[in-house]
């Protein structure tokens, strides 16, 4: 079963070395400040505050630490004003990367992350000029053992869903993301467990990259993940050489 190479957030959340725990969890808890704020605590009416409710328990987040986070967002935040941007970028090597943020200073971010992208020798790209390179869609990704195959082929497709794909390895659901909520709430209903479920960008062409152009882009990716106002960087390089 083909996958985006997004999904191996979910493997580096279940496998991070210790050293970097710490800052997944800080940024996990900035996530679930925001998405609390902006949509309030129950994550039955909130689509944003599931979507980072699942990253969590994919990082083994501790309980009290995600409560709290979500308790401080929907508390006294006043003063505190979010917003959530995009950046496209033209990594080194013919590389496009779609950063999606959220910042309390727009300038601020602005120039941390123009300069993390001089130094690699990218550059920030015209609007439209990445993005026409993406088409976001709706992916929900469920292990072989998690459930029948007809029945929950059937159970996505009557939900709205473009495409279903079953391999050796577990089933692949493709959405629109208009029908991305109704798809997944139709798939937990019935308690099948997702392994991982997002809209995502995904690429319409990809760009084989391999050597030390490999540890280039690989290197800005990282670097760009790190940053505290980062939550996605979706790209279209193939590492596979």
């Amino acid at each position: 079963m083909a996958r985006h190479s997004k999904w191996s957030k979910v493997r580096t959340f279940k496998g991070a070395i210790d050293a970097k725990r710490g800052r997944m969890f800080s940024k996990l808890a900035r996530e679930l400040m925001v998405a609390s704020k902006l949509g309030g605590a129950d994550p039955a009416l909130n689509p944003r505050l599931r979507m980072v409710l699942m990253r969590c328990r994919a990082a083994s987040m501790p309980n009290e630490n995600v409560e709290r986070a979500i308790k401080k967002g929907a508390g006294d935040t006043a003063g505190i004003l979010f917003e959530d941007l995009t950046y496209e970028i033209f990594a080194p090597h013919g590389v496009a990367l779609l950063v999606e943020l959220t910042t309390d200073n727009r300038n601020r971010t602005a120039a941390e992350i123009r300069s993390l992208v001089t130094k690699a020798g990218g550059k920030i790209a015209d609007a439209g000029s990445v993005s026409r390179l993406f088409r976001k869609v709706g992916e929900l990704v469920l292990a072989r053992d998690a459930a029948a195959e007809d029945e929950l082929m059937a159970i996505a497709l009557e939900a709205g869903a473009e495409d279903f794909v079953a391999g050796a390895d577990g089933f692949g659901i493709v959405t629109d993301p208009a029908h991305f909520e109704a798809v997944h709430k139709a798939v937990e209903s019935r308690r099948l467990k997702c392994d991982a479920a997002q809209v995502i960008a995904k690429p319409a062409i990809t760009v084989p990259v391999g050597g030390p152009a490999a540890e280039d882009v690989a290197a800005l990716i990282e670097a760009i993940e790190d940053h505290d106002d980062v939550q996605e960087v979706w790209h279209n390089a193939d590492f596979s050489e």
